[in-house]
């Protein structure tokens, strides 16, 4: 039922999702206009009305970074004021990357279909800086009860400090030298690994300090998160930054106050940051997980290093950007396969075409990597690499040499058509690691992009079309082509092999004619949200169709789950 909620919550964003881009908009041209002309106050009221109609929406569909944003947002544009001099322009420069931002987490919605509101974090935080506030934690959106903790130190051996008071001051001093280069190497964006590391031999010597101690609990858990920072390579953003910042304050009361400041409880707030690294990490390590279980915490299914990855995506080229890359790429590989289909035909090959080829795959390579695609950029480039071999060989490739070189094109320029909707990922780069079966049909690849496009159009044409039947107070003429428009999807589904599919999608057909095109009675409001389910969750699937992704039968499950709670 939660992922019921999870797509009525999505089918809800689509409804007003063409408002939201609009008022965007209108927000953006209404600051343009108050910075060309600092004495006009009504473009800048407007701009106001406008963020504040965007919270509105964004709470009705329940999209907490993006009612955040707008809070802050009406913020800093309320601290502008009419004829606002220079030493505003930082002000409004914020503001116009916040709603820049905000139109791209728009759109990064509606191609996830998952909040992470904490992808913008960085955004409002930059607006609370610039308004002289102080920034949120990282762990802002991390609903957690640290109140009653668990032993940290029990998963963390250490030995018993046995010395003298000056002893104790010395290993204290050191401790906190170790910590203070670690932090400074964080700072300046030096070795990550060795930064790491001394953290982690600071975090035990602090804790065998204050062994026994309250003030114990927090180094402990620190050594666990450096530990976890370590093995799961994680970067250090601003906020983590300003945790260690936050830690090296707590090593300084040890140096100056002595052995009486081990007896203070470290807050609870630092505790949550620190348990937040935890749960984002992906760590498997007993210690990560003895911590997590004892605070009733699963580890992410989003870990830092997929966040990091859509927050790249997030904070790059936006999607128009992405589409004009894509057509380019795409062009200069349907050129390329041409080549490549000349010489597997045998119809006058002719050696020189091999160095064409290899200096195409040499310059995709070169733009793949400036993209982030360091995968498939290596892939492209270790192509380019045999086929100056063959050339310097005097020699045209074997059958399977070819299909290698194909199957590489291939992988590449699926992760080109996939760019679009999905972004530039590290979901995109693996499909460098993908190899196309060589008995599966060129042709069958291509019907399951056709199939797939077609699909998505069907159901969207569907879910239109039972809003207008809702909003019409019933009236079934809206639904008079659904059931011809969904059995031929239905027999695309056949047509590719795909016959549990095309059977969830049989049986919603047959749902709709039964509960709203045959009943004589309006259906129950139960009814309609079953029948939002279950396409929503058909429209998920075949997103995947003929994306070289692996299906998700979980989501047939779901929209038979949805249609089974209502007996349809």
């Amino acid at each position: 039922m939660v992922q019921s909620s999870l797509a009525t919550k999505s089918q809800s964003f689509d409804l007003v999702k063409a408002e939201i881009e609009q008022t965007i908009r209108q927000a953006e041209t209404s600051l343009e206009r108050f910075q060309e002309n600092r004495e006009s106050g009504e473009d800048l009221q407007n701009c106001v009305d406008y963020i504040n109609q965007l919270r509105g929406i964004f709470v009705l569909v329940e999209l907490r970074g993006g009612t955040l944003l707008c809070q802050e947002a009406v913020g800093i544009a309320n601290d502008v004021p009419v004829g606002a001099n220079d030493d505003k322009n930082i002000l409004l420069t914020t503001l116009n990357s916040a709603l820049f931002i905000l139109r791209r987490y728009v759109e990064y919605y509606h191609q996830q279909r998952e909040d992470h509101p904490e992808l913008l974090l960085p955004i409002i935080n930059d607006l609370r800086e610039a308004r002289r506030e102080k920034p949120y934690p990282e762990s802002w959106f991390f609903d957690v009860d640290v109140s009653k903790r668990p032993n940290f130190c029990a998963t963390v051996p250490l030995a018993p400090f046995e010395g003298t008071d000056a002893e104790y001051e010395i290993m204290a001093r050191r401790m906190r030298l170790t910590l203070q280069v670690a932090l400074l190497g964080v700072l300046r964006e030096r070795s990550d690994v060795v930064s790491k590391k001394l953290l982690s031999r600071a975090a035990r010597g602090f804790a065998r300090l204050c062994r026994g101690q309250p003030m114990g609990q927090m180094w402990c858990l620190f050594s666990t998160v450096a530990e976890a920072m370590l093995d799961r390579n994680m970067g250090f953003n601003k906020a983590r930054k300003r945790t260690l910042m936050r830690v090296e304050k707590y090593a300084r009361e040890v140096v100056y106050v002595g052995r009486v400041a081990t007896a203070k409880d470290a807050p609870d707030s630092l505790i949550r940051d620190l348990i937040y690294i935890l749960y984002r990490s992906g760590s498997s390590n007993p210690e990560v997980t003895s911590t997590l279980t004892a605070f009733r915490l699963a580890p992410a299914e989003y870990t830092d290093a997929t966040l990091d990855a859509h927050s790249k995506r997030l904070y790059g080229p936006g999607a128009d950007v992405l589409k004009s890359l894509s057509e380019a790429l795409q062009e200069e590989l349907n050129q390329l396969k041409d080549k490549l289909d000349i010489i597997e035909r045998g119809i006058e090959p002719d050696l020189a075409e091999l160095a064409s080829i290899a200096e195409t795959l040499e310059r995709l390579a070169n733009t793949l990597l400036v993209l982030d695609l360091k995968q498939l950029s290596a892939l492209a480039r270790t192509e380019a690499g045999k086929l100056r071999q063959w050339e310097a060989d005097n020699r045209l490739p074997a059958g399977d040499e070819l299909y290698e070189l194909a199957d590489a094109v291939l992988g590449i320029e699926s992760a080109v058509v996939q760019m679009v909707t999905r972004g530039i990922t590290s979901e995109t780069d693996a499909l460098a690691k993908v190899r196309s079966n060589r008995e599966e049909s060129l042709y069958l690849r291509e019907a399951l992009f056709v199939v797939a496009d077609e699909a998505r159009s069907a159901l969207t044409l569907a879910k239109r079309a039972i809003t207008a039947f809702i909003e019409s107070d019933y009236d079934k003429m809206h639904l008079a082509n659904l059931p011809a428009t969904l059995h031929s999807i239905w027999g695309g589904l056949q047509m590719i092999n795909d016959p549990e599919a095309a059977k969830v999608l049989k049986r919603v057909a047959l749902s709709i004619e039964s509960k709203l095109l045959e009943s004589r009675q309006p259906p129950s409001n139960q009814v309609l949200e079953a029948l939002a389910d279950a396409l929503t969750s058909l429209e998920y699937y075949i997103e995947g169709i003929g994306q070289r992704e692996d299906r998700n039968v979980d989501l047939l499950k779901l929209a038979e789950s949805s249609l089974d709670d209502v007996g349809l």
